[in-house]
């Protein structure tokens, strides 16, 4: 199988960057991973004023795919996520986060993971979910920075994004250029504090290309759910994004007129937050197997 090094990073995603290994469609791949820090952070007398804001977020990759083109789909079915470390790292500082501007100093913290927990301050006990908070292939334009969503992926921090889950990205030049990093061995929705519990690890993913599917990428499902997902510089565009392009999604790909699908939607659908703590915010909408089964929808374009 197709090992990447966590030693080969980008901080942006970009049509420039040079690919550090070239998959065929179907293939298999497995990335190491650095945390969200670039395993800076060693323990909790870090002097968070030391960091290095320049290696934040990196990406493992980027992987060219071949047969991959603009206008192509690429499929990530993300088959395993397992940790490098026994602990995870924290931190949170004024500025940083929703209520950042309540804090008076840095705070870096060190949080045990072992068997299937984490132990958090106050001895709180919380069962791990490990979920990629950056994944996603280079834009059509301008670099991206990892730390930043958008219609690439990117930083969308979706806690969704786990292993059993499959990511429908969209291709905007040649081979994809596929990457993906920042690990949470677990996070909730909001991010809040800018950070989830940060940690390294391995990803085994298989990338497949997919022709001649129109999608408003991009989408994830898993066994019971299918979601759409959206970026925006405000909250509000990125929920109005997310439910606008479930909608379309429902109505192109079934008897539904617009108008029933955004009522069916209403009553059975959820609006979801995945952070509000990066340069754009991402949401979700989120619509359930059972009820994308009677209308005979499915991301792959066949009736499952």
């Amino acid at each position: 199988m197709i090992r990447i090094s966590n030693e080969q990073v980008i901080y942006a995603m970009s049509r420039d960057n040079q690919p550090v290994a070239t998959v065929k469609s179907g293939n298999e791949v497995v990335f190491e991973t650095c945390d969200c820090f670039s395993d800076q952070i060693t323990a909790e007398d870090t002097v968070f004023q030391a960091l290095d804001w320049q290696r934040i977020n990196p990406a493992t990759g980027p992987v060219f795919v071949e047969d991959a083109q603009p206008g192509d789909v690429l499929r990530v079915t993300i088959k395993q996520i397992s940790f490098t470390r026994e602990h995870a790292v924290m931190v949170t500082a004024p500025g940083l986060g929703v209520i950042g501007d309540e804090l008076h100093a840095p705070q870096v913290s060190i949080i045990p993971v072992a068997n299937g927990k984490a132990r958090l301050t106050g001895g709180i006990e919380v069962p791990l979910r490990p979920m990629i908070g950056v994944i996603g292939v280079a834009p059509a334009g301008e670099p991206i920075s990892c730390g930043t969503p958008d219609s690439h992926g990117g930083n969308m921090d979706c806690k969704e994004i786990v292993a059993g889950s499959t990511l429908w990205l969209p291709v905007n030049v040649p081979g994809a250029l596929f990457a993906l990093g920042d690990l949470h061995a677990a996070m909730g929705d909001g991010e809040v504090s800018v950070c989830g519990l940060e940690i390294p690890g391995e990803v085994t993913v298989k990338l497949e290309v997919v022709k001649n599917r129109t999608l408003p990428l991009p989408m994830l499902e898993n066994d019971h759910t299918l979601f759409t997902l959206a970026s925006a510089l405000t909250l509000d565009d990125a929920a109005a994004m997310a439910t606008r392009n479930m909608a379309h999604f429902i109505a192109d790909n079934s008897d539904l007129s617009l108008a029933e699908a955004i009522s069916v939607m209403s009553i059975t659908g959820d609006l979801q937050i995945c952070q509000v703590v990066d340069p754009l915010k991402t949401c979700r909408f989120a619509l359930p197997k059972t009820v994308a089964v009677q209308l005979g929808l499915s991301v792959a374009g066949v009736e499952e």
